[in-house]
C-alpha cells in the first residue's frame, strides 16, 4: 500500500474524531449550515488527509448531485463528501467543494463542537 505522507496544518484546524489527523484549517470554513443523514456539517472550500471514494449520483435536499465520500487517510473513517457537480444552477457554488460531518470531527482544541440547535438551511440526504 505503501507510505502515507500527511499534511499538517498551522492554525486553528478541524481534525478526525477517531484519529485526531489535521483536516481543514478553519478559514476555510464556507457554511456552518449544513445537514446530513448523521446530523450538522460544515461546507469547506479545501480539506487535506482525505482519500475519495467512488463517484456516484446522489438526491439530496437541494436537489441533484454528483459526489464522492472521503475518508480520512490515516484511519479510513468516512468523514464526509465532496461535490463534484451540482445539476441545478443555483446549487453550482457546491461544486469542487467539502463537507464534513460535525460527529466526525473535532477543534484543534481536542474538544467536541458544540451543537446549534437552531434551525438553518440544510443539505441533507434524503432518508
Amino acid at each position: 500500500m505503501g507510505r502515507v505522507f500527511l499534511v499538517e496544518l498551522e492554525g486553528r484546524t478541524y481534525k478526525c474524531k477517531f484519529c485526531k489527523t489535521n483536516l481543514a484549517l478553519a478559514e476555510s470554513v464556507v457554511s456552518r449550515g449544513f445537514h446530513c443523514r448523521r446530523g450538522k456539517a460544515y461546507l469547506f472550500n479545501q480539506v487535506v488527509n482525505v482519500t475519495a471514494g467512488p463517484i456516484e449520483e446522489r438526491m439530496m435536499l437541494s436537489g441533484l448531485h454528483t459526489v464522492t465520500d472521503v475518508y480520512c487517510v490515516c484511519c479510513g473513517q468516512i468523514v464526509g463528501w465532496k461535490y463534484e457537480t451540482a445539476h441545478e444552477q443555483s446549487q453550482k457554488y457546491k461544486e469542487g467543494k467539502f463537507v464534513l460531518e460535525r460527529g466526525r470531527i473535532i477543534d484543534g482544541l481536542d474538544s467536541e463542537f458544540y451543537i446549534d440547535t437552531r434551525p438553518s438551511s440544510s443539505d441533507a440526504e434524503e432518508a
